[in-house]
């Protein structure tokens, strides 16, 4: 079985998938198209579900990328990525504490947090999160009101963290260059993939352009 960081350390895009996000579409036809396009680990995430509904939909998806051996991470829902057996859980500022998902979670599982600062991303990091998602980096619908905390903090990121940290925000395949020139290897997105009108193409075009950038 593969090291968890082993398996963080060479992933390069990273799709959310938000039923809001997918304009009426099925979700799991959604992250089929994701994962054929390249995505190489698939985050559910939806705020106002349910536990029920949002488990039924967690199972459903843990199975296609059980399938097509991609990692799958839940959104803040501890209890119910440990019910899916998914490969583990994403929190936020505002959601349970990295050692609270360690508690419900089996230690091998991994753990993420999303972090608006570098103090935010470098206390994450003591705390044992396995990686951390850092911005938004631009304005994005997605993020509601948060405002975008700019280019600088992937470098700050290269410069002070030792785990892997997944830019997100506003990031498509006209602005991506720009991460990678800040020193990003590896991105988060949403809407760039999810709301795409093709999404496999859309994944295809992020994970060429992040290639061509330096290796990680």
């Amino acid at each position: 079985m593969i090291d968890k960081h082993e398996l963080l350390s060479e992933i390069q895009l990273y799709v959310i998938a938000d039923k809001k996000i997918c304009g009426g579409r099925d979700v799991e036809d959604v992250v089929r198209q994701a994962i054929e396009g390249g995505a190489q680990m698939i985050q559910y995430r939806d705020k106002d579900a349910d536990d029920a509904d949002f488990l039924s939909t967690a199972s459903k998806l843990r199975a296609v990328c059980k399938n097509r051996g991609v990692p799958f991470i839940v959104n803040d829902r501890a209890e119910i990525a440990r019910e899916v057996d998914a490969d583990g859980v994403h929190v936020g500022q505002k959601d349970i504490s990295i050692n609270q998902a360690r508690k419900i979670l089996d230690p091998a599982k991994i753990v993420g947090e999303s972090a608006r600062t570098i103090h935010q991303a470098k206390r994450a990091e003591e705390e044992g999160a396995d990686y951390v998602g850092v911005g938004p980096i631009f304005e994005t619908p997605s993020k509601g009101i948060d405002k975008p905390v700019g280019l600088n903090i992937i470098r700050e990121a290269r410069e002070n963290l030792h785990i892997p940290f997944f830019p997100i925000g506003g990031i498509n395949p006209k602005n991506v260059d720009q991460i990678v020139r800040a020193g990003g290897r590896r991105i988060a997105v949403i809407s760039a993939v999810v709301l795409a009108g093709d999404v496999r193409s859309a994944a295809t075009e992020l994970v060429k352009k992040l290639r061509q950038g330096s290796p990680i």
